[in-house]
């Protein structure tokens, strides 16, 4: 399968950003991040974080809790509500009424611990993230997931790497759709191909890539190294401290 897709070269470092007036709009105290400036060099970095930044333990760790094979999960769950969860719709509470199909009751504050201890960053990304940081790149989360993406920011503390300016639970969507990818255009005030997208899920990937930017299948932290790169991006190894 294909990782990296595009549509046009990469001469990032020759692309000249839109007047400031169009590069930001406003966004909510708790969707910012000090640190962020108007002086960052393209691209603009997009990053998925389930299973390209932190493990999910959703996949890995929430059928044991429930006592399921991740089959039985998948077919008594309740198909939307998650969705809904991470699109905001529905507070947790809410999502405890209707996470599965019958309705039957579940330990929330359970699952949200078991969420909790499984967040953990995938290897060698936290070492590429410091490193695209030191070398001044403005970094985003561009991903689908609920309210408690604060509990993975309280743990991991990714605003050390990168802004949650970009998570579905604030904006109200949720990749692939292409609105999405066009809110996040609007919001950054660039041209789609300076920006490159990653994500583990090539549905999303695709979707990027329709939008007009540079897209990349994370398949682990050393191959998105050297794809990264490949386009010209600065991803030197540099101290932490």
């Amino acid at each position: 399968m294909v990782a990296c897709l595009s549509r046009s070269p990469a001469v990032f470092s020759t692309l000249p950003r839109p007047p400031a007036s169009r590069r930001r709009r406003a966004m909510a105290a708790k969707c910012s991040t000090s640190g962020l400036t108007e002086q960052h060099k393209l691209p603009v970095l997009l990053f998925d974080v389930m299973d390209t930044i932190v493990r999910d333990p959703f996949y890995h760790d929430i059928p044991d809790f429930f006592q399921m094979s991740m089959k039985e999960l998948l077919e008594n769950k309740h198909p939307t509500a998650w969705a809904e969860f991470e699109k905001g719709l529905i507070d947790e509470n809410e999502l405890a009424k209707k996470f599965f199909k019958d309705g039957r009751p579940f330990d929330l504050e359970g699952l949200k611990q078991c969420m909790l201890r499984g967040y953990s960053y995938v290897d060698g990304i936290e070492e590429l993230l410091h490193s695209l940081k030191r070398n001044n790149y403005e970094l985003h989360a561009f991903t689908n997931y609920p309210i408690w993406y604060k509990m993975i920011e309280e743990k991991l503390q990714l605003s050390k790497y990168l802004s949650w300016t970009f998570c579905s639970c604030i904006i109200g969507k949720r990749k692939p759709a292409p609105e999405f990818y066009m809110e996040v255009l609007h919001h950054l005030g660039v041209e789609p191909a300076s920006c490159i997208f990653i994500d583990d899920r090539m549905a999303n990937v695709e979707a990027a890539v329709n939008a007009g930017m540079f897209g990349l299948q994370f398949r682990n932290a050393d191959t998105l190294k050297q794809e990264l790169s490949s386009l010209g991006v600065e991803v030197v190894n540099l101290d932490k401290s």
